[in-house]
């Protein structure tokens, strides 16, 4: 992940908490508990959907029977250079996966873009998502309506711990994920197994 890529999006005055998902519209990626923890939240919300999937006309109904429509939006998949952009226009990231007996959440590369863009992420425990955000986000158990719902509305009731959260993703990125370090780490495991290989 290129950090001179995902950045942080200049100051707004925006009142409005744009919450948002981007990946595949599956059953394993959990966006039913999504939708339900959104539709009890109290106070100035949208949510931005985008990718594609079977689960999308189902998706769409379960937005029509919880009376958000006028809420949340549907995007089509939309391109690596894009997502920057996307990025920028949230406050709040959404990963709810679930894990099935032949699939759980691997790493969720868009979890570390949103961080480097200084958007607060949230986070189901399946796979390795919560080692992914680490101190730096929200985790909440699998298929969790409630604690979710608790969770997206503390961030939207302050704004401050919004704010902390936003720039301990950025530095969490930084310190893990950039290219830069990766490459870094990269050299320091070839130079131990070049020094175990010295007489």
């Amino acid at each position: 992940m290129d950090p001179e890529l995902f950045t942080p999006r200049p100051p707004t005055h925006e009142s409005r908490i744009t919450i948002g998902y981007a990946g595949g519209l599956l059953a394993e990626k959990g966006l039913d508990t999504l939708l339900q923890a959104c539709a009890g939240l109290i106070g100035d919300w949208r949510l931005e959907i985008v990718g594609e999937g079977d689960q999308r006309a189902a998706l769409e109904a379960m937005v029509r029977e919880l009376q958000i429509s006028e809420r949340v939006t549907f995007r089509n998949h939309i391109t690596s250079h894009e997502m920057p952009a996307f990025y920028q226009g949230l406050d709040l990231f959404v990963l709810t996966s679930r894990t099935l007996p032949n699939w759980k959440e691997q790493f969720g590369r868009v979890l570390i873009e949103a961080m480097a863009c200084e958007v607060v992420v949230l986070g189901s425990d399946s796979g390795e998502i919560p080692n992914v955000i680490g101190e730096a986000g929200m985790i909440f158990p699998e298929g969790d309506v409630a604690q979710l719902r608790s969770q997206l509305q503390h961030l939207l009731d302050y704004p401050n711990e919004r704010q902390r959260l936003a720039k301990l993703g950025r530095q969490r990125v930084l310190a893990h994920y950039s290219m830069a370090q990766i490459a870094r780490q990269t050299v320091d495991i070839y130079r131990e197994i070049l020094m175990m290989r010295d007489p």
